[in-house]
């Protein structure tokens, strides 16, 4: 199966998105933030029309407008403090709207839905390079910005306190959000994009660890769901988006089960103790 170049492209990319999905996943869940990973990933479908018909990489023009409008979201969210659910739906109407008119033009000739569902057939070397990058700077920014990145997710206003430049830091953030989007494009497909950020994250979290090592668990979950998408979606000749979906629900179904499971033991094993 790897011997084909194909699988080797989507393997790589794969490998990077199991990596930035559940860091910028993992800020996004514990603030409550995960409809915006929704909302964004729609509007990439906007980015990748503007780059087909521009003629330019599809994952850098997605990259560039989601960023825009995680901007937009950001700023629009301080002027909306008591109905932040509108501003997702001002987003998303936009960039869908702007997706629909240009693709329902016939300005674009090159068929969607390999974005739009995910293809292991369409990730080229170009493509590598460009999530590769993507990646690399997600990662170190994150890493760079982590204490202040964390301090915002549990206690933004302590954090301003604290001198910590929240405002600068979320639209940082937001670009984060963007990249990381535009780097999932590819493989798993823009419809399902927001499973990837937020399902591992909530398998992780099932198992109540500390925030590191919750972190170091959402990124094997990552890996091990869209591994395992890739594989049966190759074998099945489906698109890998809908698999890595269902792999990464099965999976959080699986831990809360073995959860469970554990709890029930405890509490008969406590019972057995408190009756002897």
């Amino acid at each position: 199966m790897f011997e084909y170049t194909f699988m080797q492209n989507a393997f790589i990319v794969a490998i990077l998105i199991s990596l930035v999905c559940p860091l910028i996943g993992m800020f996004l869940v514990l603030r409550r933030y995960s409809m915006i990973g929704d909302a964004l990933s729609h509007a990439s479908l906007a980015g990748v029309a503007v780059g087909l018909l521009l003629d330019v990489n599809p994952i850098l023009s997605a990259f560039c407008l989601t960023s825009v409008f995680g901007i937009a979201i950001e700023m629009l969210r301080n002027a909306f403090r008591r109905y932040a659910e509108l501003i997702l739906v001002v987003i998303l109407s936009l960039s869908v709207g702007i997706a629909i008119t240009i693709i329902s033009a016939g300005m674009v000739h090159t068929n969607v839905e390999s974005f739009l569902f995910g293809s292991i057939l369409t990730v080229s070397q170009e493509d590598v390079w460009s999530v590769a990058v993507l990646s690399v700077v997600s990662i170190s920014t994150i890493l760079l910005l982590y204490p202040q990145l964390v301090m915002l997710t549990f206690d933004e206003d302590g954090a301003r306190i604290a001198g910590v430049r929240s405002r600068l830091i979320n639209y940082i953030f937001s670009i984060l959000v963007a990249a990381t989007i535009s780097v999932s494009i590819r493989v798993v497909g823009i419809l399902v994009i927001s499973s990837l950020i937020a399902l591992p994250v909530a398998t992780a979290l099932q198992l109540q660890k500390g925030f590191r090592r919750t972190m170091e668990l959402a990124v094997f979950f990552s890996f091990f769901d869209i591994l395992l998408g890739l594989v049966i979606s190759y074998w099945v000749d489906a698109a890998p988006g809908g698999v890595t979906a269902i792999a990464s629900v099965v999976m959080l179904m699986v831990v809360i089960a073995y959860k469970e499971a554990v709890l029930t033991i405890r509490n008969k094993g406590g019972r057995g103790h408190d009756a002897a």
